[in-house]
């Protein structure tokens, strides 16, 4: 006699969310090189970076290596721009399965953030492995603060891309709008320079953006002689609350007319 298990809402959604997971690691990592390749590349490109602009500030930056500091504002620009447009495609990406009652948007969402959070931190490994080789010295003076920082990142852009997938499925221009808009993040939220190195007359041109806060104040947990001045703790939470709380709006009020699009 078969018997019939039965699984809990919770269950079913956690195997959906599993499902989604592995198959992106299969569509992401089905080459040669595979993951390798996804933390080589960014630790050569922040090498280069580090180097040009190493030979412009002697190696030092506001009190930082230059090799570290490009690494904050490369790593936490990178994982924004990555996160973005995958959640942003996640509805259209996994239109075909909604046919199926227990797959949800949200599920995609989940599952494709939480592989983009694994491939960061895996990143974050390899960059600071090459550090111990080369010899260089790390200091993270807080390191929660550091975390929580990468996480607020990783929320607000997680906020956005959701907010963009549900729009694109009444307005598919959104994604030609959304390539342009990607384009000045990372010249406008201090990657390549700090905010020490414009004058102060001009910072409320780019202090709304959030990002830099973020690049900023990643760089003042780690090195506090670095400074936190023109960046505040405060504005990035509420952004990172008020980015979820609307995404969240959204997504419970047009979720079911966007797949049905």
């Amino acid at each position: 006699m078969a018997f019939v298990q039965k699984r809990s809402t919770l269950k079913v959604w956690g195997d959906v969310i599993f499902a989604i997971f592995l198959r992106e690691i299969k569509s992401q990592f089905n080459d040669k090189l595979g993951i390798a390749w996804s933390v080589v590349s960014p630790v050569l490109f922040i090498l280069v970076l580090s180097f040009a602009r190493g030979r412009l500030d002697g190696g030092q930056t506001h009190s930082i290596p230059t090799f570290i500091f490009m690494v904050y504002g490369m790593l936490l620009i990178t994982f924004f721009i990555a996160i973005v447009p995958s959640i942003s495609n996640s509805i259209s990406k996994n239109k075909p399965l909604f046919a199926f009652r227990q797959v949800q948007p949200i599920s995609g969402v989940i599952a494709l953030a939480g592989f983009q959070l694994l491939m960061k931190i895996a990143v974050y490994i390899g960059i600071f492995s090459v550090c111990y080789f080369i010899h260089l010295d790390v200091k993270i003076d807080n390191l929660i603060r550091v975390i929580l920082i990468f996480f607020e990142v990783w929320l607000i852009s997680i906020s956005i891309g959701l907010v963009l997938a549900l729009a694109s499925c009444y307005v598919p221009e959104v994604k030609k709008l959304q390539v342009l808009a990607m384009r000045p993040m990372f010249f406008i939220s201090g990657v390549f320079f700090s905010l020490q190195d414009i004058p102060e007359e001009y910072w409320h041109y780019l202090n709304w953006n959030p990002f830099l806060h973020a690049v900023e104040l990643t760089r003042y947990a780690a090195y506090p002689s670095y400074g936190n001045a023109g960046v505040s703790y405060f504005y990035l939470d509420m952004f990172t609350l008020c980015s979820i709380f609307f995404a969240l709006a959204c997504y419970c009020i047009g979720w079911k007319q966007a797949i049905s699009r």
